[in-house]
Parts: C-alpha cells; sequence; structure tokens
C-alpha cells in the first residue's frame, strides 16, 4: 500500500517502494543470479532483495551470516542480488521460471506467492519454524501468520511493520473538548461535533484510491472478524458474500453521505501531498494512514509532526465480531525459500539472522520497527520513541494482523477490486452492487 506504485495490477507498500523507481545507484545482473541448480555450486545460495534505501540492513545481515560459524556448519554463503523496485515483481516472475531462479527472495507475503504456492516453487516452512525455537519464539505471532497461506508458513519476517493507525490533530480536539473514541458509536458523535464546527472529520485521498481501502479492511474486520477475508485471502470469492462485507460498504456509504470526509475527496490525493496538508492544517480533524504518516508529516509538517500529531487504534463496532487490537495494514516483507535450492541448510540458516537482535537494531538505525518479539527494548534509539513502541505494543497484542487486501488477493484481481471500491465510495455503485461485483472476481 502507499503510494500507489503499481506494477502488473500490484500495490506496493511506500516504505519499500518510494525512490526506487529513480534511483541509479541500484544495479542488478539477472543472467548471473542462478540458483544453485543452474550454478552448481550448492555452496552459494542466491538472495533476490527489492533493491531501496533500506537494503542496506539485507547488506549487512549477509556480511555477517558469511562470516559466521553458521555459514561454515551449512557450508554456503549468501550471495544477494538487489533488483530496482519497480522492476522486481517482474524480475522475479522471470527468474523463478528459468534456470537462474533465486534460493531466497523477498516478497509481500499473501497474493504475491500464491502462485508459486500453488506451483509447488516453494518451501513449507511450518515444521521448521516450529522445531526451532529462534524462529518460532523470534517474531510477534501475529506478523508470522499474516504471511502464511492457509495456515502453512511460506515466509521468515524481513523488514519493519506498517499497521493502519487512526491518526488525529491534537489541537483540533482540545479546542473542542474530544478525546480519541473507542466505540463506532463514540467516533459518529465526534464526526457530529466537528461538522458542527465546520471541520472535516476526516483527511480522505479518495484520487489514488488505496486510502478509501483502508476503511473497508477495518471495517470488514470489526463487523466480521479477520476470518472473513481469511476466506478470500485463500481464494474463496464467495467470502465477498459474507454479511460483514455489505454491512461495511453500508457503513462506508453512510460515512460518504454523512460529510465524513468532507466533499470533492475523490480529487484529492496523498501521493502529492493534498491529503496530509488538509490534515496538519486542521482542516480535517482525523486521518486513517498507515504508519508511514508520521514520517510524511515530519518531512512536510514537522511542527505539526512533532507537537500535534496524535494517534489511536481504530475502534470496535459494536455487536461486530472484531477485536479492537486486531490490526490491519502491511505486516512486514519476507524471505521465501525456493524448493529448488540446492542448499536448503545454509538458506534457513541465514533465515535465523532476521530473529537477531543485530539485524532489529539495524532495523531501528534504518527508521523501522522490527517485527521480532524482543525488539521492544531498542526502540529508546528510534525518531520518535512514543510512536515506535505504540505501533510495536499494537502489533505485540494484535490478535490477527490482516495483509492489505490489494497485497493479499491475486494479482489479477487487485486492480478490479480497487476500482470496485472507489465506484463504492463515488456513488457510482450501491453497497449491494459493490458486494455482487467483488462476488464476481475470479
Amino acid at each position: 500500500m502507499e503510494p500507489n506504485t503499481s506494477n502488473g495490477g500490484r500495490t506496493f507498500s511506500r516504505r519499500w517502494v518510494l525512490g526506487a523507481g529513480a534511483t541509479t545507484l541500484l544495479t542488478t545482473g539477472l543472467t548471473a543470479c542462478g540458483s544453485s541448480d543452474s550454478t552448481g555450486d550448492s555452496g552459494t545460495v542466491t538472495a533476490f532483495v527489492y533493491g531501496d534505501d533500506a537494503t542496506k540492513v539485507q547488506v549487512k545481515a549477509v556480511t555477517r551470516f558469511n562470516a559466521s560459524a553458521a555459514a561454515k556448519k551449512a557450508k554456503g554463503k549468501i550471495k544477494l542480488e538487489k533488483v530496482p523496485g519497480t522492476d522486481y515483481p517482474a524480475k522475479l516472475r522471470t527468474a523463478m521460471g528459468s534456470p537462474n531462479a533465486p534460493d531466497v527472495f523477498f516478497n509481500w507475503g499473501g497474493g504475491s506467492i500464491k502462485a508459486y504456492q500453488e506451483a509447488n516453487q516453494l518451501v513449507d516452512l511450518t515444521d521448521t519454524i516450529k522445531s526451532d525455537p529462534v524462529l518460532s519464539g523470534g517474531f510477534l505471532p501475529s506478523v508470522l501468520a499474516a504471511g502464511a497461506l492457509k495456515g502453512k508458513n511460506y515466509g521468515i519476517p524481513m523488514r519493519g511493520m506498517q499497521p493502519v493507525i487512526l491518526f488525529y490533530n491534537k489541537t483540533v480536539f482540545a479546542a473542542h473538548k474530544l478525546q480519541p473514541p473507542t466505540t463506532w458509536a463514540g467516533l459518529l458523535d465526534i464526526n457530529k461535533k466537528l461538522k458542527a464546527a465546520g471541520i472535516t472529520p476526516f483527511a480522505l485521498g479518495g484520487a489514488d484510491i488505496w486510502p478509501e481501502l483502508m476503511w473497508l479492511e477495518y471495517l470488514v474486520d470489526r463487523i466480521g472478524g479477520p476470518s472473513v477475508f481469511d476466506k478470500i485471502k485463500n481464494g474463496d470469492a464467495s467470502g465477498w458474500g459474507d454479511p460483514a462485507v455489505l454491512k461495511a460498504a453500508e457503513t462506508v456509504k453512510q460515512l460518504i453521505d454523512d460529510g465524513a470526509f468532507g466533499k470533492g475527496f475523490s480529487s484529492v490525493s496523498y501521493v502529492n501531498g493534498g491529503a496530509p496538508a488538509v490534515f496538519a492544517k486542521g482542516k480535517a480533524a482525523m486521518h486513517l494512514m498507515g504508519s508511514w504518516e508520521y514520517s510524511t508529516q515530519l518531512g512536510k509538517f514537522p511542527d505539526f509532526a512533532k507537537s500535534n500529531l496524535g494517534w489511536f487504534a481504530f475502534p470496535k463496532y459494536e455487536g461486530g465480531a472484531g477485536d479492537i487490537r486486531n490490526v490491519v495494514g502491511n505486516p512486514t516483507n519476507y524471505w521465501s525459500v525456493n524448493a529448488r535450492t540446492g542448499n536448503k541448510d545454509a538458506a534457513i540458516a541465514f533465515l535465523r539472522d532476521c530473529a537477531s537482535e543485530a539485524y532489529a537494531k539495524d532495523l531501528v538505525a534504518n527508521g523501522d520497527i522490527p517485527t521480532t518479539s524482543n525488539a521492544e527494548k531498542l526502540l529508546d534509539s528510534s525518531p520518535n520513541p512514543e510512536f515506535a513502541k505504540f505501533q510495536y505494543q499494537m502489533v505485540q497484542q494484535a490478535p490477527a494482523f490482516t495483509l492489505s487486501w490489494d497485497q493479499a488477493v491475486d494479482p489479477d484481481v487487485s486492480t478490479p477490486m480497487l476500482t470496485e471500491i472507489n465506484k463504492l465510495f463515488v456513488g457510482k455503485s450501491s453497497p449491494a452492487e459493490f458486494v455482487a461485483a467483488l462476488k464476481g472476481l475470479k
């Protein structure tokens, strides 16, 4: 999710896309990046990584591992191949269908690996994780589970977390004697008071569509629980017919009709800074956005970010099945292992480094929030310790972390799904028509 940088209908996380398309610093030669299948050298394990500014963490991990006793014991070393971000999905698909496939590769979990899993190209890591205390106890359970398919693990967390959070303008809330709501009824009451004061309740970059998706993700979870989207994620389109999806769509329509997003939100963009500016300048009191909103505001409106930016969990929906502790968004990115690797022991040993304190420290130094189980003590050194600990505890305590729908579904479903979401928000389809259209997606 955000910015809406897509390739072949896929939408990718802001943190892992920013600047990747324009950079000239990253180079890669796919002809030389064969797996141990093609090279015949079972000592070399090739790892494809999404080439962006965060790759420095993986570079250090490779250097550390290659000099370790674990590498010596496994009789293997890692060769890291940086693939420019805008090319990554296509390059990976091409490589995975060739003799030059990587042994280990970066991915987003969910729909991004479903085709490889169905083609039996991935190592099922479920039993490996269960039998290894470092892997089974090294990561937050909700994050490990979020990268799974049909209850089986095919990935190990390897970057930071990006939960979707409700941000609020502290100055606006204080001026109108408001407190962050914990229930949907409380949120609607706040909306009513804000509108009476001439303030739009929520900023929304509707021109990009994916900010609209966040509302449906949370509402479906709060109304029906995480099992509703789990069914859809695992390929059962009938899941769109769950009553929670219709109720969520009806709730969105009510918000729009009540003016919760103001007028003209469909022409406001997040990517060009429109929605963040509306929020920071007090024209809107709240903003549902990924955790990168903090860094966005720090870059564009530093005084607001440091003094007036607050945050809280998405409220509980009265009578709904979803736990208020549940989270949606981008849990993290994952390493997966090619079933054809010639040195599975070295690949697994390398993955274990992601659970290390050294790896977590490198993520924190890069401004990320690690998904390791012991990372909280490291967050005092992050740019904003208070916000970092809020995020970490939010994910640590989450019974479920739902992967962003546009990353979780099959790539060929993502684009038409986003189109239908936009039609709902701009009034071109009713909630019932929205559900019917989604049920027809295959």
